[in-house]
């Protein structure tokens, strides 16, 4: 009987015991963790519940691998747990930690392309980027990318993120195109998505955009050349990157297909990436009967109708390059 009683006795406190253990477990849990400020921790493919649960360990997130593997295991997290990198904030619990890394809550990375930047450029921050992976993708067609900011994730692919830039720019310009006005002279969303690219090198003004637009429109309906300084320089450099010096007049005599000094019309593409402003006043010019600008001075442009206005604003803005020369 003596004996009987002593084994239901230790088997009442290793059953006390074995509670006890769980609920200082369970406490240990959910209470705050040891990070003092946000950290970003990266958990591979492949790397289990201990291998994830040491990772943690090591970035100060958790004070014990041996605690968070325990307990995550408890919760059948051996198999669910996701690869992927994590923002892990400050004084962050293990039960919170655990619930993001088996949610795959993975962090967001961005990645923006910036209007008027040319293709040659993205792709260049694409190969540049040691988040991504993944081979360096075949550089699309000038104006084919949409400027905005886009998000993914640590290890994907290259060619992914350009391809979502290409859909989104695909998509701007079939929206656009429905809504564009009449008699307009140019006949397609690639020729309107050309003038678009031009304005976006003309300008930084918002205000400015439909005004600019207006001038190339009326030059087109009137069969004279564009005469933009911006197509030249594409024409020189392939949009691999900025001239790097002034324009020269000899510059104006480059016999490229983008000179529009000496071709008339469109250019035979987009000269950059122009974004949903340029787009749009391509597509919706001001109605103006202005045919020049030439800069002012202040950031903008002077606007004119006729070719001896214009020469007078041309006169006043090397009066402002001549006080203000360029060091």
């Amino acid at each position: 009987m003596r004996i009987g009683r002593s084994l239901a006795v230790l088997t009442l406190l290793a059953v006390v015991a074995a509670m006890v253990g769980m609920i200082a477990l369970e406490n240990s849990f959910r209470a705050p963790g040891p990070l003092t400020e946000a950290t970003v921790v990266h958990v591979p493919r492949g790397s289990g519940l201990a291998g994830t649960a040491h990772r943690l360990e090591l970035a100060g997130v958790v004070e014990s691998a041996e605690l968070f593997a325990l307990a995550a295991w408890l919760r059948g997290g051996s198999r669910s747990l996701k690869a992927g990198e994590y923002k892990i904030e400050a004084s962050a619990s293990m039960e919170a930690i655990f619930g993001k890394i088996r949610s795959g809550d993975v962090l967001q990375r961005r990645i923006t392309v910036a209007e008027g930047s040319t293709t040659a450029e993205v792709v260049a921050r694409l190969a540049e980027n040691p988040l991504l992976a993944g081979p360096v993708p075949s550089r699309p067609p000038e104006g084919s990318l949409a400027p905005e900011t886009y998000f993914f994730v640590r290890g994907e692919d290259r060619t992914a993120v350009l391809n979502r830039m290409q859909v989104a720019q695909s998509r701007l310009l079939g929206a656009l195109w429905e809504d564009r006005a009449g008699e307009l002279p140019y006949e397609s969303p690639e020729e309107a998505l050309v003038l678009a690219s031009i304005i976006e090198k003309e300008t930084a003004l918002a205000e400015e955009r439909r005004r600019v637009a207006s001038v190339f429109v009326n030059r087109l309906r009137r069969g004279m050349r564009l005469q933009s300084d911006p197509t030249v320089i594409y024409g020189l450099t392939g949009g691999e990157g900025p001239l790097g010096r002034t324009l020269r007049r000899s510059d104006l005599q480059s016999d490229t297909a983008y000179n529009t000094y000496r071709v008339p019309g469109l250019p035979p593409g987009p000269i950059c990436n122009p974004g949903r402003a340029s787009i749009a006043a391509a597509l919706q010019p001001e109605h103006t009967d202005y045919l020049y600008f030439v800069a002012d001075g202040s950031g903008g442009h002077a606007f004119a109708r006729t070719l001896k206005e214009h020469n007078r604003n041309v006169a006043q803005w090397r009066r402002i390059q001549r006080q203000n020369p360029i060091e």
